[in-house]
């Protein structure tokens, strides 16, 4: 191999992690890996197919054996949950007293319309309750334990 071959392997690794960049796979980033290491023996001046080989084996050994479990990674951890979700299970201050058809609720920063499931004696203003779930637009609510 050329003295100056090392530089092709280079150029080959920081094309393709700019393409990984632009791309957001990680496929290319493990080939960018691969010819940054395939630089190694094109440094000692090793022969072609040398440099060849480290590329392949570890492109191959990467894609098979890294990848997943970056990729299981990535996609690994808690939801960010948005919009009334993350109302479901938190506390809620009565406004006006709720009963089965109707009643108001301050929860998080907003007041809700409020509903009770079935026919319980109405929550008086001020109690806490649960908020068990979203029915359109109104808070379906339960006495907090």
């Amino acid at each position: 191999m050329g003295d100056n071959a090392w530089v092709t392997w280079v150029a080959l690794a920081a094309v393709l992690v700019l393409l990984e960049l632009v791309s957001m796979d990680l496929v290319l980033l493990m080939f960018g890996i691969a010819a940054l290491l395939a630089t190694i023996p094109a440094l000692f001046g090793a022969a072609v197919w040398l440099a060849i080989a480290v590329f392949v084996i570890v492109s191959v050994g990467l894609l098979f054996f890294a990848r997943p479990a970056m990729v299981e990674r990535l996609h690994r951890g808690p939801t960010l949950q948005t919009g009334f979700t993350n109302l479901i299970g938190t506390t809620a201050i009565v406004l006006r007293p709720v009963d089965a058809f109707g009643g108001r609720v301050h929860a998080g920063s907003e007041d809700w319309t409020a509903r009770t499931e079935g026919d319980d004696a109405p929550i008086e203003i001020g109690t806490e309750v649960t908020i068990a779930r979203i029915d359109g637009a109104t808070a379906v609510v339960i006495r907090k334990a």
